[in-house]
C-alpha cells in the first residue's frame, strides 16, 4: 500500500522525479507549483543527490501551502513521481517514518544517513 501526504507536520519537502525525457515537464510543474502556492522552488538537479535515485527538484512548503498544493500536484504530475515529507529533523525518519507519494515509490539511497 502507498502511504498518501497527511498535513501532519510544520513543514515539507516534496521531491519531483524526473529523467531526461520528463524534464521539461517537471521543471514547467516545479515553476507553476512556485508561482500559484508560493512555494520555494529548489534547483533542479539532473545527476544524482542525497538519497534520490533519480533526478530531482525539490519544493519546500509548509502546512498552510499543504492543502493546497498537494492536490494540485497530484493532478499534474502527469507520470511524474513525487516523494512528499515532513521536516522534523531527522533525515533518516523523514525519507522513510514521514515520506508518502505521488506516484509509484522508489527506494532511496538511505546510506546516506547511516555513514
Amino acid at each position: 500500500m502507498i502511504n498518501r501526504p497527511t498535513n501532519i507536520y510544520d513543514h515539507y519537502h516534496a521531491h519531483v522525479y524526473f529523467d531526461e525525457n520528463s524534464v521539461t515537464t517537471a521543471v514547467a510543474m516545479c515553476q507553476e507549483a512556485g508561482e500559484r502556492f508560493g512555494v520555494t522552488v529548489g534547483r533542479v538537479h539532473q545527476k544524482l543527490v542525497g538519497p534520490h535515485p533519480r533526478w530531482s527538484c525539490q519544493l519546500a512548503f509548509d502546512k498552510n501551502q499543504f492543502d493546497g498544493l498537494l492536490p494540485w500536484l497530484e493532478n499534474n504530475r502527469k507520470d511524474l513521481t513525487v516523494l512528499v515529507h515532513g521536516l522534523t529533523g531527522n533525515d533518516l525518519d523523514d525519507h522513510t517514518k514521514h515520506a508518502s507519494w505521488l506516484g509509484e515509490p522508489v527506494a532511496l539511497n538511505l546510506s546516506i544517513f547511516r555513514d
